[in-house]
């Protein structure tokens, strides 16, 4: 039928040849324009995946693309620190335009709409979830050529919610050199396949530390076995990333935009393909 929505239950007819499964994707807010969406992701927490995520964004600007990041992961956001902001650029009758970084990143964080960004977030997964869809049909986006979303650890309400309403394009998978790795990225990837959503490859943080003496690389959490995980799947390894003390003060600071993030060329080359 040629007035056919796709949506079967506001239709009588119970053999129609146009049936078609429902989509559940929600609508960009319509003076957004986002050409592309990668979702950062870990299946636990304390690997460093939302410092990852603004490397990612930083390694993306510098290739002189306009970049945004979507800060998903609402009981815990750390973007805003990460780009030293504190608040939306304002707000009209056709929604909410997220706040800038000094290298022109776009930001949108929970920690942006809380009068004090200490005070807990303490509400119901589907709210939870609802506030990360409401930054994509709410959001005024400007011109982003590669909107990165950085996950909640887990395969909870959020990321399911992401998956769902919001067109991912890639999957970025971040991991840490520890025994129970092959587990827990083995859930992330099931989910990300469950999902249909292309996976890109892993970045494995916090790798080793190198010595500022002699520049031996140390294997603080022991020996890595993200390559047999990757080997498993078929996925590559993108980025192996050191524990580096200079990029954590400049996270903490609101100065990623300052960090070498040459290490991540490989995953930048990866996402520009898709």
């Amino acid at each position: 039928m040629s007035s056919c929505n796709g949506n079967c239950a506001s239709c009588g007819s119970t053999d129609c040849g146009d049936r078609k499964k429902e989509s559940l994707l929600a609508d960009m807010n319509p003076k957004s324009s986002i050409k592309k969406v990668i979702a950062v992701v870990s299946g636990k927490g304390g690997v460093g995946k939302s410092t990852v995520t603004s490397m990612l964004a930083v390694a993306m600007a510098r290739k002189g693309k306009r970049v945004g990041v979507l800060d998903a992961d609402i009981t815990g956001p750390s973007a805003p620190t990460a780009f030293g902001v504190t608040e939306c650029q304002g707000a009209n009758e056709d929604g909410l335009y997220p706040a800038l970084s000094r290298g022109g990143i776009q930001v949108m964080s929970i920690n942006l709409l809380l009068d004090d960004p200490a005070s807990p977030v303490v509400w119901r997964g589907p709210v939870i979830a609802g506030a990360v869809k409401q930054f994509w049909t709410d959001v005024i986006w400007e011109d982003v050529d590669c909107l990165f979303v950085d996950m909640p650890p887990g395969t909870g309400d959020v990321p399911l919610t992401v998956f769902q309403s919001i067109p991912v394009d890639g999957v970025v998978i971040i991991t840490s050199p520890q025994d129970l790795v092959s587990m827990i990225v083995s859930k992330a990837v099931k989910m990300a396949n469950m999902m249909h959503i292309p996976i890109l490859g892993f970045v494995e943080n916090y790798a080793y530390l190198e010595c500022p003496d002699c520049g031996k690389k140390i294997d603080v959490f022991g020996k890595s076995h993200l390559e047999d995980v990757a080997r498993e799947f078929n996925l590559p390894i993108l980025a192996r990333l050191p524990i580096d003390p200079k990029v954590a003060a400049a996270y903490d600071g609101g100065l990623m935009e300052t960090v070498n993030v040459d290490a991540l060329n490989k995953a930048i080359e990866q996402i520009e393909a898709v």
